[in-house]
């Protein structure tokens, strides 16, 4: 049976396992669009972008 040659410390162990427990995006409704979208981020309603109910950009065009 195989064994490590060193021992593998609890803090690179919990590191290497934290991957498995990853949950799905938060989602909200926008009260005023009623748009869903991620929580804490802008999103493009009708050409416009949106942040906690209020226009930022207008003619928003995604940009690579």
């Amino acid at each position: 049976m195989a064994h490590p040659k060193r021992k593998i410390s609890k803090t690179r162990r919990d590191t290497r396992r934290a991957h498995d427990f990853l949950t799905g995006k938060q989602l909200g409704t926008d009260a005023s669009t009623g748009e869903i979208h991620q929580f804490h981020r802008a999103h493009v309603h009708e050409g416009n972008l949106v942040y906690r109910g209020k226009v930022v950009v207008e003619n928003y065009t995604k940009t690579v």
